[in-house]
């Protein structure tokens, strides 16, 4: 029987996680045994735990409790721990997701006790070296042995950057094989969708009714550590709830929860609070949000995730970065890059009010992502 070990750390790594371990249980429960690490790079119970029992994962095998910390401690203690177990359990490969510290220190454990690394969601690039997560996901690539890329711009980025197209085996770290295999995350919406509408109450506890809300999400670093790039960010969603009289609903990152009081202006800070169209929420589950990103009328974001998931829902997407590693959802016109710029989000959001032809073409796979991953691995490694 063909042994894995997941890597998991983040909120969004243990969704992902959910699409392959059920494709695992529901098709290849006799070939393919899955042992699931969680970092403990997201400890709150809200981001983290409650997910393993919302999504039907089994309950991690290890926990390393790693915690917050420097860029460099939290990965050191990740890549100590990942040590031991990979010499303990000597498994046939290692799997990784997206782009955080959880996944270097995993690719870099592996790499070096020579077991394969597979990372999904491989070939992302927003061309932004300042970005971690750009640095964590072109180290994980380099040094993978199977990369699942979920897009076709995905996989063109790995063909510039000197991987072998339809290159034949045996496959090692030397000989990568690079497939375009479709999104684990598209797997997950679709088969959730219908779930979450009957085991969530969010829309009618937040009273609110059907495409006549706005989600908005901030988390990453740039925006939540940087008073005027964070100012910029509530002022233009405060003045688009007043003036277009539509409610926000912003279910807000612990970290960011803290840095409000800090970084934010007190008149602005103070506007917000008084605001009762524009509601702050504590951290809500996958399936709640699943439910609001499909009956939004309008997302705006700095995760990567729920731009994809707003565009699986045929919702258009303010995306509040300098750029976007989803680059297709740019190109089809369903999503807008305004970067933290008051300006250009109320233009953003303006050109949305009025335009009626958005297109959302197929671009993120079938729906079973996960199952042709698990025979690919069959195939490499049984």
């Amino acid at each position: 029987m063909l042994k894995i070990l997941t890597i998991v750390g983040a909120r969004p790594q243990i969704i992902k996680a959910a699409a392959l371990s059920r494709a695992i249980r529901n098709h290849y429960s006799d070939q393919i045994r899955e042992i699931i690490i969680h970092t403990g790079q997201h400890y709150d119970e809200n981001m983290s735990a409650v997910f393993f029992s919302e999504l039907g994962i089994p309950l991690p095998d290890y926990n390393l409790q790693v915690g917050s910390g420097s860029h460099g401690k939290q990965t050191a203690a990740m890549i100590i721990a990942l040590e031991e177990i990979l010499l303990k359990e000597a498994p046939n490969a290692l799997v990784i997701y997206g782009d955080t510290n959880s996944t270097l220190a995993g690719a870099i454990a592996a790499s070096k006790l020579h077991v394969p690394v597979v990372h999904i969601e491989a070939g992302l690039r927003s061309f932004n070296k300042a970005m971690p997560e750009e640095i964590n996901r072109i180290m994980a690539d380099h040094i993978s042995t199977l990369l699942f890329s979920p897009t076709s711009a995905g996989y063109k980025n790995l063909v510039k950057e000197g991987f072998k197209e339809n290159n034949p085996g045996p496959y090692n770290a030397d000989n990568p094989h690079i497939i375009h295999c479709g999104d684990v995350m598209y797997d997950n919406s679709l088969y959730f969708s219908e779930i979450a509408d009957s085991k969530t109450n969010i829309l009618k506890d937040e009273k609110l009714s059907k495409g006549e809300f706005i989600l908005a999400t901030i988390h990453r670093n740039n925006n939540t550590d940087e008073p005027e790039r964070l100012s910029a960010l509530f002022s233009a969603l405060n003045r688009i709830s007043l003036k277009e009289k539509i409610k926000i609903i912003l279910p807000l990152h612990p970290r960011t929860a803290k840095l409000l009081e800090k970084n934010l202006p007190k008149e602005l800070l103070a506007a917000v609070k008084a605001n009762t169209t524009f509601r702050i929420l504590e951290p809500v589950s996958f399936l709640e949000m699943i439910t609001l990103e499909k009956h939004a009328r309008l997302v705006m974001t700095d995760s990567g995730g729920v731009q994809k998931e707003a565009f699986y829902f045929h919702k258009p997407c303010i995306i509040l970065r300098p750029e976007t590693e989803w680059v297709e959802l740019v190109q089809s016109g369903a999503a807008i890059i305004t970067d933290a710029d008051e300006n250009r989000i109320l233009e953003a959001y303006h050109s949305f009010a009025i335009s009626k032809t958005l297109k959302f073409p197929p671009i993120f796979g079938d729906g079973h992502a996960s199952e042709y991953i698990c025979s690919e691995l069959l195939k490499t490694f049984a």
